[in-house]
């Protein structure tokens, strides 16, 4: 078993707050890419014209921190491009791919779970392939082990809304799994950052 402290799951519990953010996300990329502000700067600007419409200024200021960390992990300014500008369906899926670099229970679930469905062409779908996913976690690693029940359950809709987000599912309650195309920029990006075994989340293959 892996040690809790060494664990690539740990902080994947902030899940449960973040979610997939892809409005806010977006509008920290506008403001990285078009008005080249440094990280403090698009923090600021979020919160001072209250940009994510939340209620709170604690609120706005920890997701607009997220979603510049989130982007800093693309490590390609290419893609946060894309998602600044590109059509809604493509920057999506940059975000998706960015999330994944993120955390590793997105990329685990991702490429295990979804993108082995893809490459075995099994389009079915549903809760049990979640608590599958969770189950064989928590018999390999320590700190997924130590969550509880309702910390797993919360991380099972956000991976859920990812899905439907991203129109893998139709919702919550699908049963397939709907075959999605990779964009050009995205699956170009992933090839040169070497991270091809990252494309059969995207249902696409070699």
């Amino acid at each position: 078993m892996i040690n809790g402290i060494d664990s690539p799951y740990k902080g994947s519990g902030g899940l449960t707050r973040e979610q997939f953010l892809f409005h806010e996300t977006r509008v920290v990329a506008r403001l990285m890419i078009d008005e080249n502000l440094s990280d403090q700067e698009i923090i600021d600007r979020v919160v001072a014209e209250n940009l994510f419409q939340f209620p709170t200024e604690r609120m706005i200021r920890n997701l607009a921190g997220v979603c510049v960390k989130r982007l800093h992990c693309l490590d390609d300014m290419t893609l946060i491009g894309v998602i600044a500008h590109s059509p809604v369906e493509v920057a999506k899926q940059a975000c998706l791919y960015a999330m994944m670099k993120q955390y590793r229970l997105v990329w685990d679930y991702m490429i295990t779970v979804i993108g082995k469905k893809f490459e075995e062409q099994n389009l079915s779908y549903g809760r049990m392939d979640l608590n599958v996913f969770f189950m064989r976690l928590q018999e390999q690693d320590d700190e997924v082990a130590s969550w509880a029940d309702s910390t797993v359950q919360k991380l099972k809709q956000v991976l859920n809304k990812i899905l439907i987000e991203n129109e893998y599912i139709d919702g919550p309650r699908a049963t397939k799994l709907n075959p999605v195309l990779i964009s050009s920029e995205l699956e170009n990006a992933i090839r040169a950052n070497n991270d091809e075994v990252a494309l059969p989340a995207f249902n696409c293959f070699f």
